[in-house]
């Protein structure tokens, strides 16, 4: 461009054209020019301005770093002068300008253009009415801008909490839905259940738009006036807030609950995008129609048909339980969240943590996870896991039918919170009872008849201990020898070599721990029959040594009692015939969740309030997250340590959880099946008397021929059972029958249908000994001890009251599990008659080989 042409482009372009032409030849003689790339900063808001710039060709936007609002940006065109005031009244700059493309600019470094002014005063004169005008038109925008965040300032929503988290389908199509409402003003409603977050998603569709830098407000509907004054101002009055938003965002939280004479007004605004201010009774209604620049979105907890069919967007949040797949992922970004804020290293959540989230429904929604979330970081006191035990939810399913024995029975909540439950007990006579009835067992005469050890342990142990089952489920094992052997041998072993006992291999264990104790009960029935355990009272006391040695070893490696929650086998035992007791220990959940923050009955912990200190669960487990019997050995150390009153002991419908809350597990399938067959193993000579054969029990091998076939063959009926319902399925389904018939349940869920049956088969079998021998304990007892018994008295029950009892306990077992399975199938009749009749089988047999022996 030629001298010529540069003054004559100033004069015509720009805003210098009001200066003569003398003026503008001296300020072109000292322009420069400048080629800037694109994202460059040219100058710094507040800071000095070193030359007067002149955009001859790109994209310039000056803005204020400060400004709540967009009011003060400026997008420049070619032949805009910038930075003009600042030079003339020699100020700081009052924008910061960025180049969005590249830029050609003449350039005046800002002495030379002082210098100009000073030799020119033509040039002040031109621009200061210009410089007066545009000051107070600045004036009256800054005094706008003012009232009008005054008016917003209470409902300004600063940021999207988070985005989207999840990639399941669900989660994907939201994060479609989303960009969509973005990309237009129309308005949109969203409706979910509570604790979706959904006023987040409306901040995603206002910060994913081209008006993000816009002001953002949300407004709840249930404290919106019946008049509707707040939202469209007053004619002649104070303005609403949808006139001072602007062409800003507007999220009406709780659209259900605005008030009803308001419902035509925002369907009007909806639908025309105008309003009226509102007017007061003695003046005329407002003539004076406003257009709404706003984005409207709505946020409700249910559809509402007469606001839905205005809107352009409707966008339904699924709940959470429709999102199993996603729980994962947000349990990963809440721990990050937390533990960076807390400032501690995040914690891995295990597979069966996962699980068992994932077997929850959430009505909480996201909301209810979080607090889970916060709930396990704080349980959890640092530990590199999240474990099943820790990670639980805040509510369960309803519980019915519960009467808390702890509040009925006050003496009895004093008891179990005394030091006679269990440590006294443990302490003071079973620790030194155990190891004299294993002492009598290697010395004392070997027969039933005249061994005191014999006697208590088959004759008395096994019948009470099948009998207890359905009133107190576990709690043997809060007294049990075994693991008191284990805890001192744990607590000697810390004495002698101070060290950190190692943790839980949970994944492990939850894998393989039952199939070991499944082993080793299979080993426990074989030895017993092939080397008569029963009538030889060393072997006898060396089961008890075994099983004792399991647990010392385990305990002195595994911190508390790794060997009772995995891989005892009379642990397991216990653990699976619980599930059919009328007790059960739990606590209340909501207290849980929202008032305790130490969870000492977890992890153990000083005094606090009316807690005692304690080191916590021996099984780690928490009662509130209790879904069956199987992991409480009723120690009672949960109820010592909770502070609130939470922990009860519940009178229940015997077995309920078996058809509410119940996890099936194939192990443990396969140890009430290995129970079963235990039954027929021990009726050898009667089952090889009801089936004629002649096989010679003494000889070894046709012994154990015929002993593992007695505990295989009982499992084929279940699962022939269970085929005659896939069958009967299959037939209705083939001849496309009119009569609804639902799809059987997996042979896992059913077979625990068989559990009555199978207690009942066990009981009937020692029903034999306890009442034929255990009232003989005393003379037995003398003759441990090499006196003469006689005289002393005998309890005996007649062969026909043991013969009636027995039928009657499997006649129960049989109509007990034909109840328990239509209430796990809840399915008809018909669908199940496979299964009922298996277990009238079952029944038979074992009335065949127990009653009349």
């Amino acid at each position: 461009m030629t001298f010529p042409d540069l003054v004559t482009w100033l004069q015509e372009r720009t805003a210098l054209g009001i200066l003569s032409v003398q003026v503008l030849n001296a300020i072109a003689q000292v322009m420069e020019e400048q080629v800037v790339p694109a994202n460059t900063r040219l100058v710094v808001e507040d800071t000095p301005v070193e030359s007067l710039y002149i955009l001859r060709q790109g994209q310039l936007e000056s803005d204020r770093t400060n400004q709540i609002s967009s009011v003060w940006g400026v997008s420049w065109l070619p032949g805009a002068v910038i930075y003009l005031q600042e030079l003339l009244l020699n100020q700081l700059a009052q924008r910061t300008t960025i180049t969005r493309s590249e830029c050609h600019l003449w350039v005046v470094p800002a002495e030379q253009f002082r210098e100009l002014i000073e030799q020119y005063p033509e040039i002040s004169q031109a621009f200061s009415p210009q410089l007066a005008a545009e000051l107070a038109k600045l004036s009256s925008q800054l005094s706008y801008e003012q009232e009008r965040q005054a008016i917003l300032r209470p409902y300004l929503v600063n940021k999207a909490r988070r985005g989207i988290i999840g990639k399941s389908r669900y989660a994907v199509r939201l994060r479609q839905q989303i960009k969509k409402a973005a990309e237009d003003r129309k308005s949109v409603i969203i409706f979910g259940e509570p604790g979706v977050e959904k006023d987040n998603i409306a901040a995603l569709i206002h910060f994913g738009s081209a008006y993000r830098r816009e002001p953002i407000i949300k407004v709840d509907c249930s404290t919106v006036q019946a008049s509707g004054a707040e939202l469209f101002g007053r004619a002649g009055g104070k303005p609403g807030l949808i006139e001072a938003l602007g062409q800003g965002t507007l999220i009406l939280n709780n659209i259900q609950e605005l008030p009803s004479e308001l419902i035509p007004q925002l369907a009007t605004l909806l639908e025309t995008g105008t309003y009226k201010p509102v007017t007061r009774l003695e003046d005329a209604p407002a003539e004076s129609v406003i257009n709404c620049r706003a984005h409207i979105i709505m946020v409700s907890e249910k559809t509402m048909p007469e606001i839905e069919r205005h809107v352009g967007h409707l966008i339904k949040v699924p709940p959470l339980r429709v999102r199993k797949a996603d729980i994962g992922d947000q349990m990963e970004y809440y721990l990050s969240l937390l533990c960076r804020a807390r400032g501690i290293p995040k914690p891995r959540i295990t597979p069966e943590a996962l699980r068992q989230l994932q077997a929850y429904d959430f009505p909480g929604n996201l909301r209810e996870l979080q607090n889970l979330v916060e709930r396990a970081i704080v349980q959890s006191a640092g530990a590199k896991e999240l474990t099943e035990e820790i990670v639980w939810p805040s509510q369960s399913k309803k519980k019915q039918f519960r009467f808390n024995l702890l509040n009925g029975y006050p003496r009895l909540r004093r008891f179990l919170r005394s030091d006679w439950w269990p440590d006294r007990i443990n302490y003071g006579l079973t620790l030194w009872l155990f190891p004299l009835i294993v002492l009598l067992g290697f010395i004392g005469p070997q027969n039933r008849q005249e061994n005191f050890t014999l006697n208590l342990f088959w004759a008395w142990w096994w019948p009470l201990i099948l009998i207890g089952f359905p009133f107190v489920g576990r709690i043997w094992c809060a007294v049990c020898p075994f693991m008191i052997y284990g805890e001192v041998t744990q607590k000697l072993s810390l004495w002698l070599w101070p060290r950190q006992l190692k943790r839980w291999p949970r994944e492990t264990a939850e894998k393989w721990g039952g199939w070991f104790l499944f082993g080793l009960f299979t080993l426990i029935f074989l030895w017993e029959e092939l080397w008569d355990l029963e009538n030889t009272a060393y072997l006898s006391a060396c089961l008890l040594l075994l099983i004792t040695a399991g647990a010392m070893i385990f305990s002195a490696i595994f911190e508390r009692r790794f060997w009772c929650r995995y891989l005892c086998p009379i642990g397991g035992m216990n653990g699976l015939f619980a599930k059919l007791s009328m007790t059960e220990l739990r606590a209340q959940q909501g207290t849980c969740s929202a008032e305790c923050t130490t969870y000492q009955c977890y992890k153990g912990g000083p005094q606090k309030g009316e807690g005692m200190a304690t080191l916590g669960c021996p099984l780690y487990s928490h009662p509130a997250q209790l879904q069956d019997n199987r992991d409480c050995v009723l120690c009672m150390t949960c109820l010592k340590a909770c502070p609130h009153r939470s922990v009860e002991v519940n009178l229940r419908p015997p077995g309920i959880e078996l058809w509410t809350s119940h996890v099936p597990r194939v192990y443990e399938v396969a140890l009430l099946l290995l129970l079963l067959g235990g039954v027929f193993l021990h009726r050898l000579p009667e089952l090889q008397q009801e089936l004629g054969l002649s096989l010679d029990l003494d000889q070894f091998l046709p012994h154990f021929g015929l002993s593992i076939a007695a505990l295989c063959i009982p499992a084929a009926i279940p699962l022939i059972a269970y085929g005659g319902i896939q069958l009967i399925y299959r037939l209705i389904q083939a001849f496309k029958s009119k009569i609804p018939n639902p799809k059987p349940r997996s042979f896992v869920e059913l077979a625990y249908g068989y559990l009555p049956l199978v207690l009942a088969g066990n009981l009937a079998h020692y029903l034999r000994l306890g009442l034929g021998e255990g009232g003989r304990i005393l003379p037995v007892t003398l003759a441990t001890f090499g006196f003469s018994g006689e005289g002393l008295p005998i309890l005996v029950a007649h062969p026909a009251v043991i013969e009636f009892l027995q039928g009657v306990t499997l006649i129960v077992g049989v109509l007990l599990t034909m109840l328990l399975t239509q209430k796990i199938a809840c399915q008809p009749t018909r669908s199940l008659f496979a299964q009922h009749l298996g277990a009238v089988v079952l029944g038979v047999c074992l009335w065949a080989i127990i009653v009349g022996y």
